[in-house]
């Protein structure tokens, strides 16, 4: 798609955190979802640092916290993994996304930039905050 438009888009963006105790306070970066309305794209890419995790709570649900970080990317995605979400815009299911929430798995403060491939700028964003 982004061979069809070459100007730059706005881009909105959110990490994905994980909070293992939430009453601690403590998180540690696992992901981040991408939506850029221009191009009714919306993606989430997740790294989960099991060791980094596990340092913060060695009691972790690690399967769990690896299903809810599947389940962000699936809801991306859309279709029957999506559930209710599947019909929804790209728009609709960002905002759900980012809803904040107090569950071992947060979305963090939403930030904006410019982007021609926001596909790419998924792959950036979790390198750079994520890995």
């Amino acid at each position: 798609m982004s061979g069809l438009h070459n100007g730059r888009d706005v881009f909105e963006y959110a990490l994905l955190k994980v909070v293992p105790r939430v009453e601690r306070g403590e998180m540690i970066n696992a992901g981040v979802v991408v939506y850029c309305h221009a191009r009714h794209f919306v993606e989430a890419r997740t790294h989960l640092d099991e060791a980094r995790l596990l340092a913060l709570d060695p009691a972790a649900d690690v399967e769990g916290v690896r299903a809810a970080l599947g389940a962000v990317e699936g809801v991306c995605r859309g279709g029957a993994q999506a559930g209710q979400a599947a019909g929804d815009d790209a728009g609709r299911r960002f905002r759900w996304l980012i809803a904040p929430r107090s569950t071992v798995v947060q979305p963090g403060p939403v930030h904006t930039g410019l982007t021609c491939d926001p596909a790419g700028e998924a792959g950036r964003l979790l390198e750079l905050l994520v890995r």
